[in-house]
Order: C-alpha cells, then sequence, then structure tokens
C-alpha cells in the first residue's frame, strides 16, 4: 500500500507515478539532444556537461510538478484535467528555462534541445498518466483489504481510503463475531471471524486491518499468525489509519496506547540537532533577511508608526509561558496592540503594510528571534493564546501532549490543514500535532520545511 519514507508512510503507487516521470524527464531531453547532435551526442553529454544540465531541467521539472499537486495523493488530477495540467507544467517549465537561458546562456545545451524536448515531454507525460490511470483503476492492481471488526475506525478509514485513489485499495468489507450485513457507510458483512479464512482465499485478500475494539477472547491470533506467514499484510486499525491519514486518531486514543506506542520519547540526539540546526538556521536567516526587516520595519513606521512589533503570551515545552514576537499587522484600538479574537479574510483591522505582511506571511519574521532564544523551534506545534491554549486542554483530552515538545514556526499540523474556527478543528489539528511528536525526526522536519516553502510561495491559507 504504502512506502514509508522520512518516518511517514507515502503510497507506493506515487513513488511510482514519481519514478516513472523522471524517466519521462531524462528520456525527453536526451531524445531531444539526439535529435540535434546525432553522432555528436555522446561529446555534448560527457564533455560540455550536457548530462548535468538535464539533470538540473530534471529537477526543475519535478519541482514543478509537485508545487502543481501532481504528487499529493487528495489532488492527483483525473483525466478530466489532465491535459490541461500538463501544459501548465510544461510552460511554467518552458519559462523557468527561458528565464535561465537569457540569465545564463552556457547553461543551454544547443540552441534548441529544450525547445525540442518540451513537446516531446507534454506527449509522453500524458501518455504516461493515462497509462497510470489505467492501471491504478484496475481491479487487478489494487490491493483487497478487509477489516477484522466492524469499530468506530472502519467508518473514519472507509471514508479517507475513497478520498485516495492513489493508495490502490479496494474495501471489501468487513468480517466481525456479530453485526448487521451492511453497515451505513455501505460496507458488507462477509461473516463471522471462524470464516475468516475461507473468506480471504474466496475474495483475493491481501491486507487485513483489525478494528475490533473489545479484542479479549475475540481476536484469532493463531489465525492471524498463520495468515501473516502466508504473506498477508496483519495491521493495527490505529497504525493504518495513521498511514492513511498522517494523524493519530484521537477518539480512540488510551492513555496505555501513548504509553506503549512507538514514538513520544525523542532521543537526545534528535533533540540537540534539532536545536543547533535551528539556532544555526535562525542566525543564518536573520543575516540574509537583514535588509528586508529593515524595509519592513520603515514601512510599518511611515504606514501606521509605532508599535512595529507585535507582543503576546504563548504558551511553549512543558507549559512555559514564552512573549512571541511578530510584526505588527493590525490598527492599535482601546489601547491593545491587537484584538485576540482571530484574524479573518479581508479583516478590516489590516493596515495598508499588514494586509500584505500577512499575505506574504513576513509578519512572521521575528519569530526567528524566539529560534535563537530557544523558545521555539522552526517545526513544532504551533503555539497558541494563554487564554486558549488553557481552555481548549480543558474541553480536549491529551491536548497537553502538545507542550512536551517546543513549538515551532511551522509545524504538520499547519501543512495539512487550514486555520481552526471550532473546537473540533482544534481536535483535528492535536491529531496532526500528536502524529508528528510520535513520528518526530529531522527528516519530517525537512519535509515539513520544504512543504511550508511550497505553501509560502503559491501564498496559500494567509489572512
Amino acid at each position: 500500500m504504502a512506502s514509508r519514507q522520512l518516518r511517514f508512510y507515502f503510497p507506493a503507487r506515487t513513488l511510482i507515478l514519481i519514478f516513472g516521470e523522471v524517466g519521462i524527464l531524462v528520456a525527453s531531453f536526451l531524445l531531444a539532444t539526439v535529435l540535434q547532435f546525432r553522432e555528436q551526442t555522446y561529446a555534448v553529454l560527457s564533455y560540455e556537461y550536457g548530462l548535468y544540465k538535464i539533470a538540473a531541467v530534471v529537477a526543475m521539472g519535478l519541482l514543478c510538478m509537485y508545487y502543481l499537486d501532481f504528487y499529493d495523493t487528495q489532488r492527483i488530477p483525473g483525466r478530466g484535467e489532465l491535459q490541461f495540467r500538463v501544459l501548465v507544467v510544461v510552460g511554467t517549465l518552458s519559462l523557468l528555462l527561458g528565464l535561465l537561458g537569457a540569465i545564463f546562456p552556457r547553461f543551454m545545451v544547443g540552441n534548441y534541445v529544450f525547445l525540442t524536448g518540451l513537446p516531446i515531454l507534454t506527449f509522453l507525460l500524458i501518455a504516461w498518466r493515462n497509462v497510470f490511470f489505467a492501471m491504478n483503476g484496475s481491479e487487478r492492481f489494487m490491493q483487497r483489504t478487509l477489516f477484522l471488526g466492524d469499530g468506530d475506525y472502519s467508518n473514519s478509514i472507509w471514508d479517507e481510503v475513497k478520498s485516495r485513489s492513489a493508495l490502490g485499495l479496494k474495501l471489501v468489507g468487513y468480517v466481525s463475531p456479530e453485526g448487521d450485513p451492511v453497515k451505513s457507510d455501505g460496507l458488507s458483512r462477509l461473516g463471522g471471524v471462524e470464516d475468516l479464512g475461507r473468506i480471504i482465499e474466496e475474495h483475493g485478500i491481501r491486507r487485513v486491518v483489525v478494528t475490533m475494539q473489545d479484542r479479549r477472547g475475540k481476536l484469532p491470533v493463531e489465525s492471524l499468525l498463520e495468515l501473516k506467514k502466508r504473506g498477508l499484510i496483519i495491521e493495527d486499525a490505529a497504525d493504518f489509519y495513521e498511514s492513511v491519514t498522517g494523524r493519530v486518531p484521537l477518539g480512540s486514543l488510551r492513555l496505555s496506547w501513548l504509553l506503549f506506542s512507538r514514538g513520544f520519547c525523542p532521543s537526545r540526539v534528535l533533540l540537540i540537532s534539532k536545536r543547533v540546526i535551528s539556532t544555526a538556521g535562525a542566525f543564518v536567516l536573520l543575516i540574509l533577511t537583514l535588509p528586508l526587516l529593515l524595509v519592513i520595519v520603515l514601512a510599518i513606521l511611515l504606514d501606521t508608526g509605532r508599535p512595529i512589533l507585535f507582543r503576546q503570551k504563548r504558551v511553549g515545552k512543558n507549559g512555559k509561558l514564552f512573549t512571541l514576537y511578530k510584526f505588527r499587522s493590525m490598527r492599535l484600538e482601546e489601547g491593545a496592540t491587537e484584538r485576540a479574537r482571530p484574524a479573518e479574510e479581508g479583516d478590516e483591522r489590516f493596515t495598508r503594510t499588514g494586509g500584505w505582511l500577512r499575505k506574504s506571511r513576513m509578519d512572521e519574521l521575528p519569530q526567528l528571534c524566539n529560534v535563537l532564544r530557544g523558545d521555539m523551534s522552526f517545526v513544532g506545534p504551533r503555539p497558541f493564546m494563554v487564554e486558549e491554549e488553557f481552555e481548549l486542554a480543558k474541553q480536549i483530552p491529551f491536548y497537553e501532549q502538545r507542550w512536551s515538545v517546543s513549538p515551532g514556526v511551522t509545524g504538520w499540523a499547519q501543512i495539512r490543514r487550514a486555520y481552526c474556527a471550532t473546537l473540533a478543528d482544534n481536535e483535528e489539528k492535536l491529531s496532526y500535532d500528536l502524529y508528528y511528536i510520535k513520528n518526530m525526526s529531522v527528516s519530517l522536519d525537512l519535509l515539513i520545511l520544504f512543504e511550508t516553502l511550497k505553501i509560502l510561495l503559491l501564498t496559500r491559507g494567509s489572512r
């Protein structure tokens, strides 16, 4: 179903899609080089750095597809929009190549290699995506999956799998000691636990997800072990849910699970590594952005005057309070620096400079000082206002677990969901934060930072 990379599950079919398109990008521009240079191709590729230039273009092409959501399991373009999206990718790549060629003429492999390779790339990408769609939708290539039990997980997993066709899963039904023939979500009961072996043979099951709530005396352990020896994938519902959604299932969370589950205990080496990387990164970014910071300070002074910075108490690691810094983006009202009410789309409190700062997220730049001071890391659960944090801690179980690590400038929840407006939104946000805390690693931090850069460049989710 999925390959686990960077301590985060990634669908194997999406990896196949990426590797296939790497091959197509390389083949397109190699073929274009052969068509232009023919017998001189080897010399051009070997002695004129042609292979390195093509490799750079391949990386640019992959970045274009990544930033246009070609590999997001919930946004992979379907056949109806495929041609348009491929043309957008190729058009963006051609603009980048034109810009590079104008600035660095020696970057080009001959005069027409990239120009010839782009239409070849367009044709091959459309053809490859159509082949992928045909394979992905074929029953023959679907991994047939069975639920053992009819617990709450089955409804949630069913909804998530339906929205992610790239996972390549087909949920056949469920087996349980007792239950209705057909559940409200459309899953059919195929029989009792005693019929498990027969049902797996008849339906060609390759994965069994255990969703039983009460397993004492009901879980057929010996049968499951025998099936595992035969190559079937046997997976606990909580782990399966995490692999599909990237979040921890709060509805069925227990203290014992937090105690015995893998994770939730980062090593000292990891914590020291994060601190060193965050401190060094914040210092370098402050130096590099110093001219920009001075321009923003001047813009705020000319627009609305002092104060330049917005200061607010937030909850940090182990519940310790700290002062968070931002550039002020709202007008002062009744002696307050900012209202506690969250910002809204088109909020009338924004100043002219503040609206631009919010949209570009540059109002967050002073938080580099928080990172230098050790109040925050680059990646971690995003800190809320003190009153809001403590109120949520009273209403949402396990909420205090967010405070077990340093808060972050960005985080797993920030790149996976939008702003929180309701209690249910904050519960979902916590499920992402707990997933991050459980699977925390330097490599996962790099993935989050890379995705954050994508969000910033596309100005998604800003208010």
